[in-house]
């Protein structure tokens, strides 16, 4: 295979930004050929913006019958993902898929184990945020012990701001039925998925969520969520889609350091004694260990890091590079994502893993009474939101 030929399923505002990039040809060694959405205005839309030298589909149930294609990106809404991924993988294609994985674990649990049985096709997540070289570094400090034991995170993330105009823009979009949650479902499974990925799972979680809180929709807009580690660390997770201007502050404090990530900038303090060991030695009653501030050379280039998952999505496919998203992780930040709504449903701590049939039971709930709404279907410009 000397190119690898990528289908855009859903071509909607993520979609679109995905086919601005392959159809500049800015993804080496692949190329975009086809295009598919439901709605036949959006296809429209595609054809008169980026040529109508493609092929347009109206399902993607035909598009996936073409051997001409290789690999498809999935941007349809949230529900479509799992069900889309499993179809494509059986059909053969190389999967990559927006977040989040899906909107309840048990579909994305399934979705995982119909990858497992094609273990010969790539299977990516969008979790573009972990291109981002301040998180890798951060990780990297984590994982080589450089905090010593984990005792407390804290993330503030509240600049995903959202106006009401943008929640209308589209008819599926912040309903149970059509969405299945917001702020955490829709902006934080970047976030979720780094907390986890640097600091591990939680084990139990306390949500505090307010649905429609100074938006006219269904879902949650605002949450503060407690989390505990097995090991005793604690976290809080903050978020809201109506606060501006926002913050976007992440502080991992260990037993022999802190490390704070607010403004694309890390910032690395070390004890020059582990907290326990001083403790246990000190006998001087007022003080505390020296601390080093240290410079941690780490240089970020600005961008969102969306064309850089393509990259090695294609180049895992045809080169074996190893993914730096696989789409099965994406099950642990909606796990957490899950107990946080269940935990605000339910008013009780939830543990992790979660139980997913309790979980689906509520989600459904919600689903029954979810009202369908109606208006004109909006592509937004996405410039400067990811």
């Amino acid at each position: 295979m000397g190119k690898v030929r990528i289908a855009i399923i859903g071509v909607g505002n993520i979609g679109s930004l995905h086919a601005s990039y392959l159809s500049e040809h800015k993804i080496e060694h692949a190329e975009i050929v086809a295009f598919c959405d439901t709605n036949p205005k959006k296809l429209e839309i595609a054809k008169n913006k980026f040529g109508a030298q493609y092929i347009f589909y109206s399902s993607a149930e035909k598009l996936l019958t073409n051997p001409e294609i290789d690999a498809v990106i999935i941007s349809t809404p949230h529900y479509d993902h799992p069900i889309l991924a499993i179809e494509a993988l059986k059909a053969g294609k190389h999967v990559l898929i927006e977040k989040p994985a899906g909107v309840f674990t048990k579909n994305v649990r399934e979705m995982i184990e119909e990858s497992n049985r094609n273990p010969e096709l790539t299977f990516s997540l969008m979790y573009n945020q972990r291109m981002n070289p301040t998180y890798q570094k951060a990780k990297e400090l984590v994982e080589a012990g450089q905090l010593g034991e984990l005792r407390r995170t804290n993330w503030i993330i509240t600049n995903w701001y959202r106006s009401q105009s943008y929640y209308d823009s589209s008819n599926w979009r912040a309903t149970w039925a059509g969405e299945g949650g917001g702020v955490l479902l829709n902006q934080d499974p970047h976030q979720l998925d780094l907390w986890q990925w640097i600091c591990g799972m939680p084990t139990r979680v306390m949500g505090f969520a307010y649905f429609g809180k100074r938006r006219n929709v269904e879902v949650e807009t605002e949450v503060t969520a407690y989390a505990e580690y097995k090991n005793g660390a604690t976290g809080i997770f903050v978020t809201t889609t109506t606060e501006t201007p926002g913050t976007n502050r992440f502080e991992i404090v260990g037993s022999q350091g802190k490390i704070v990530i607010e403004n694309d900038q890390l910032k690395f303090w070390r004890t020059v004694i582990d907290e326990t060991e001083w403790n246990d030695t000190y006998t001087g009653g007022f003080g505390e260990p020296e601390v080093w501030e240290i410079k941690i050379p780490v240089l970020f280039d600005g961008t969102t890091g969306h064309r850089k998952v393509v990259q090695n999505f294609v180049n895992n496919i045809l080169f074996d590079e190893p993914l730096l998203a696989p789409a099965s992780d994406g099950i642990y930040g909606l796990s957490i994502s899950n107990a946080i709504h269940l935990s605000a449903w339910k008013q009780r701590w939830v543990d992790l893993p979660i139980d997913e049939e309790e979980f689906l039971q509520e989600l459904k709930n919600r689903i029954g009474s979810s009202k369908k709404k109606k208006g004109n279907e909006k592509i937004l410009d996405t410039k400067n939101t990811y």
